[in-house]
């Protein structure tokens, strides 16, 4: 049975986040999501379009997917619309690389040998006002790991960072031996945190694990989508 799914929007752009910055990307931005972060500014229901497997191919393919890195899965959340990527990743031949919030494990399962680059938000409570997501974390990123993916996290953060929420995310990610890219949240172009105190936050995850690194969403500060 062939399945359709709404989309928000389709476009190539430069990377803006995490270890992967500056590389030229086709964006499918999906529309929904199963978490409501605080500090989310997606909207996710108006003005969508509804593609099947087949329109969306022929949509992409009207890109020059010879000038991109690959075809980044986002939204929203991607793995909420599992059964459609499952039928549309088979007819793709670019490098996928998937955005996702880390909590939906079953989904992720389902198409993971679809799957090149894992791109995880860890959710922290004090910013997304969404609880303890740790055990779902680590349980999705065992997933990821297991079918071979090539894994980071990335970790959304503001001044009201608790220790225990920097422990629990560099204990995770030094267990699966990932990168740990921290994301100071922004408003507009302009951090919310700034100097001395971005550089102390980033010495409290390095107490528990070395690879972390502290990257901005440069795709701001580039004025670009």
């Amino acid at each position: 049975m062939i399945t359709s799914t709404q989309i928000k929007e389709i476009f190539t752009s430069i990377q803006g986040e995490g270890p992967y910055i500056g590389f030229n990307q086709l964006f499918i931005r999906f529309s929904g999501c199963n978490l409501k972060c605080a500090y989310c500014d997606t909207e996710h229901k108006e003005n969508t379009t509804c593609y099947t497997p087949q329109t969306l191919m022929e949509t992409i393919s009207k890109f020059n997917l010879n000038s991109i890195h690959s075809i980044s899965l986002t939204g929203g959340e991607p793995l909420l619309h599992a059964e459609f990527l499952n039928q549309f990743l088979p007819l793709t031949h670019n490098k996928i690389y998937l955005e996702t919030n880390g909590t939906l494990i079953e989904p992720l399962a389902k198409v993971a040998k679809y799957i090149d680059i894992a791109a995880i938000d860890i959710k922290l409570n004090s910013i997304s006002n969404q609880g303890n997501l740790f055990v779902t974390h680590d349980k999705f990123i065992e997933i990821a790991k297991k079918n071979n993916l090539e894994t980071f996290v990335k970790v959304v953060f503001d001044k009201n960072i608790e220790e225990e929420e920097i422990k629990n995310c560099a204990l995770i990610c030094k267990k699966h031996n990932i990168q740990l890219i921290l994301q100071p949240v922004m408003i507009n172009n302009s951090l919310t945190i700034k100097g001395i105190e971005l550089n102390d936050i980033l010495n409290e995850f390095l107490k528990y694990y070395q690879n972390v690194r502290l990257i901005p969403q440069v795709h701001k500060f580039l004025n670009v989508e």
